[in-house]
């Protein structure tokens, strides 16, 4: 039976290991606030022994301040273990601000507010010859979309006609991971949809799809955001993902941020 260690259970991580779960897989499951089903990331001896007993690790864990903590505390384990495949969740912020022009992998990391994200990406690519490395931008899916937004009432429309984002469903990043350990090589692969757009396009949708008004268009200032999610508007640029589909064999089930959205419903 193969056996995948998730370091890092959160939204992506955890549908992963429910998709896997029902394919027949063993997952196993590291967290900080360890439950009946995951290990505690403090307990080494037992993640220590899961490094060494799985077949397949995936972290999804970014890093905090200047360092990654999973390589600062399982790096060296991880590099040696005998697993036969290793994969990272990493962050298309990598590529900083692209001023709406497209990024691939082979475009320059490490700028601006994202350098440590870059170096930890940098970090596991360096870490074995077999690692895939997982960009992602902004991640959507049920409970956790632009519906949700407007239903609490928290969704914004910017008036920033010419900012542009990627996006991408979360079952569509769980499926560019199964294809990678299925058929594809190691590398860099970015997850992203097939249609790069404004954020206003989503929040539109998202009203419409639940019969509701579009907010008013507000300037930054207006907007009263707070920092995190001001700086989601530092950065503008199209993520392509045309690697991602002639090596793996992968192509998103949900396109655009449409079909995306009526599956959320």
């Amino acid at each position: 039976m193969p056996h995948m260690l998730i370091l890092g259970m959160g939204y992506t991580g955890s549908r992963l290991a429910m998709r896997l779960r029902a394919e027949g897989w063993h997952v196993t499951g590291v967290r900080r606030a360890a439950d009946a089903e995951t290990l505690d990331f403090s307990d080494e001896a037992a993640v220590l022994t899961a490094i060494a007993r799985a077949s397949h690790i995936l972290s999804s864990v970014p890093p905090e301040g200047d360092a990654d903590p999973v390589l600062t505390r399982y790096g060296g384990a991880i590099a040696a273990a005998p697993a036969i495949w290793t994969g990272y969740l990493s962050s298309t912020g990598v590529y900083g601000d692209a001023a709406g022009a497209w990024v691939d992998e082979a475009s320059p990391t490490g700028v601006a507010r994202r350098a440590a994200r870059a170096q930890a990406d940098a970090d596991w690519g360096a870490l074995r010859p077999d690692l895939r490395r997982f960009r992602l931008p902004g991640i959507y899916g049920p409970g956790r979309s632009a519906l949700d937004r407007v239903r609490e009432g928290r969704a914004h429309r910017i008036d920033l006609p010419d900012q542009v984002f990627s996006r991408a469903h979360v079952d569509d990043i769980v499926a560019g991971v199964l294809a990678s350990i299925h058929h594809g090589p190691p590398g860099i692969y970015n997850l992203s949809d097939d249609l790069p757009c404004a954020q206003n396009r989503l929040i539109e949708e998202a009203c419409a799809l639940l019969g509701q008004p579009a907010p008013p268009l507000l300037t930054l200032e207006e907007a009263q955001l707070s920092p995190m999610a001001r700086s989601f508007y530092a950065e503008n640029r199209r993520v392509a993902n045309g690697r991602a589909k002639r090596l793996l064999g992968w192509s998103p089930l949900y396109p655009t941020y449409r079909e995306g959205l009526r599956a959320c419903l």
